[in-house]
């Protein structure tokens, strides 16, 4: 009985210590701003959005090789597409062009994605939208999380658009010009 005890005793603690280890806290990162010069090496390039003709919940992400990071969005997989082993000037005119399809884009924003120690391990590519067509220019609200090496991004719209109200003829809520 007391053996039966001791190992039961035994699996909660070890329960309980790889619950306590699952929920270790993430690192949130920061981005900065960043200039095209710096992008230089070869990169995974995550390429997010773009699934019907209006959508403006897009990014470019370049994941840089040989860091030790890995980059993963938190999303389905249907929602990006990946493409490993890209060389930078390749992987930073294909984020240009890919954050630029929507009629409403003005022009874009690089933004490098720091680690704990602010070195750079990636950058964002971001779409910067006519503020008369949706009450503002940056439109999403990214996170970039670290735990174990893995940063993961939560990509969605800005709350004031996730909440606006959809209306027929005015699908946006800043839609004052057609």
């Amino acid at each position: 009985m007391r053996v039966s005890l001791q190992r039961s005793m035994n699996f909660a603690v070890l329960t309980f210590a790889l619950v306590l280890s699952s929920c270790a806290p993430a690192l949130y990162l920061k981005t900065a701003g960043a200039q095209p010069a710096e992008v230089s090496g070869a990169y995974t390039l995550i390429l997010y959005g773009a699934r019907y003709s209006s959508d403006i919940e897009n990014v470019a992400i370049l994941a840089k090789e040989g860091t030790g990071y890995t980059f993963e969005v938190y999303a389905p997989e249907f929602d990006y597409r990946v493409k490993k082993n890209v060389p930078a000037d390749e992987a930073l005119a294909e984020a240009q062009r890919f954050v630029a399809f929507h009629y409403a884009f003005r022009r874009s924003q690089l933004s490098g994605i720091l680690d704990k120690d602010g070195s750079p391990i990636g950058y964002e590519v971001r779409p910067l939208y006519s503020p008369l067509d949706f009450g503002y220019t940056d439109v999403l609200d990214i996170v970039y999380t670290l735990r174990d090496r893995k940063v993961t991004a939560r990509i969605r719209l800005i709350r004031e658009l996730e909440r606006a109200p959809f209306r027929e003829d005015r699908p946006f809520p800043f839609r004052f010009m057609r």
